[in-house]
């Protein structure tokens, strides 16, 4: 297999995640201004601001909603 098709699938995958992230996150019940933070970083970002999302992002989002359902 050639270098060239490995960064191919690479690229391809990422960009796969990319778009799951940026719908996850656009699906979330956070704010439109916070909603659009995430989005922009991801975008411009990618690998750093997905990593940067599921740190920050998911976590923030699960402790929210356990705090309504209290």
């Amino acid at each position: 297999m050639q270098i060239e098709y490995v960064w191919m699938i690479l690229a391809t995958l990422l960009v796969l995640v990319e778009l799951w992230a940026i719908k996850c996150v656009l699906r979330s019940d956070s704010r439109a201004e916070t909603k659009m933070l995430w989005v922009v970083v991801i975008v411009f970002v990618p690998l750093l601001g997905m990593i940067l999302w599921a740190v920050t992002g998911p976590k923030a989002i699960a402790k929210e909603k356990a705090g309504v359902i209290r």
